[in-house]
């Protein structure tokens, strides 16, 4: 297994595998386009990497990474938005090796910490993370803003 930057070749497996972990699906032609765009926009962007995990020249797995600076810090935050392994090849050590690569990275590009989010479904990703050294920090909250009236009242 080989870990590397993905590249403009690769879009069409991480939409696919984007897909398989159940993120929406363009509803049209231009949609996709807008999706493929996105993916380039990371390539362009030096606080954003995605590296995918290839096996006899199949796309199995991928990460992406953005790098933020947060207000109270001085060194960045690696926040790791996506980490999806194809369901065949899970629990076969893709994962680690891809959350081993970001670790690298992270240590290499002086971040204090590494953060990622997991469905509150996804018990087996929970325990994955733990086992890996992650812990719980916080809780995540979430507001749909589409198809929404938003309100605020004023306390």
């Amino acid at each position: 297994m080989i870990i590397r930057n993905a590249t403009e070749k690769d879009i069409p497996s991480i939409l696919e595998l984007l897909y398989e972990l159940g993120r929406p699906e363009p509803i049209d032609k231009k949609e996709i386009i807008v999706f493929k765009n996105k993916i380039k926009d990371y390539f362009s962007d030096p606080t954003k990497l995605i590296l995918v995990a290839e096996i006899d020249s199949e796309i199995v797995g991928l990460v992406s990474i953005i790098f933020l600076r947060r207000l109270n810090h001085a060194k960045f935050e690696m926040y790791v938005p996506e980490l999806i392994v194809k369901k065949k090849h899970r629990f076969t050590g893709v994962g680690k090796k891809l959350i081993a690569k970001c670790i690298s990275i992270g240590k290499e590009e002086n971040c204090y910490r590494i953060r990622l989010e997991s469905g509150n479904q996804r018990k087996e990703s929970h325990k994955f993370y733990k086992g890996l050294g992650f812990e719980q920090s916080g809780l995540s909250f979430s507001k749909n803003l589409l198809g929404n009236k938003i309100e605020i009242n004023e306390m």
